[in-house]
């Protein structure tokens, strides 16, 4: 009866994770030429105001499609932007909102996350394509340089 028991747990365990893989092997919606738009745009708004940040552009499964970094930009902020991508990413809300919620309690913190502003989802014909994140400055601005990539492509809300 043990043996029928554990056949049967690691079938729905195989199971799950093949579905599990097959979600995360999902199309990539955000493609190279989408994000070389967006990202010449962040760049570009970034350089006006002289800011020397790193941007990232991933799909909505968290895959890295680009990634730039400004001459002069810290070190560690490409940890921080693929921090603010990851919760983008999970929950579908700008990190910024991401951060309210878990400060408020409405939410459990995503373990690797950041809960302050600069990333953004991209929406595109109402659908999720990917996220926008960028870091090297305060978090309002580099929420805005995110946006100002995001914009170009589509939007940040549904």
């Amino acid at each position: 009866m043990k043996s029928k028991f554990y056949s049967y747990v690691i079938s729905v365990l195989l199971v799950l994770s093949t579905a599990t893989a097959l979600a995360q092997n999902e199309e990539s919606l955000m493609t190279y030429d989408l994000a070389t738009v967006a990202m010449d745009a962040a760049e570009a708004y970034a350089r006006e105001q002289g800011w020397n940040v790193t941007i990232l552009i991933t799909d909505q499964n968290n895959n890295p499609v680009m990634l730039r970094r400004i001459d002069g930009a810290g070190g560690r902020t490409f940890n921080f932007a693929t921090a603010k991508a990851l919760v983008v990413n999970e929950t579908g809300l700008t990190s910024g909102e991401y951060g309210r919620r878990v400060e408020a309690g409405d939410m459990e913190e995503i373990e690797g996350g950041v809960t302050f502003a600069g990333g953004v989802p991209v929406y595109r014909a109402g659908q999720r394509i990917g996220a926008i994140s960028t870091s090297g400055v305060r978090a309002a601005q580099d929420e805005e340089v995110s946006i100002a990539g995001a914009e170009v492509i589509g939007s940040i809300s549904n």
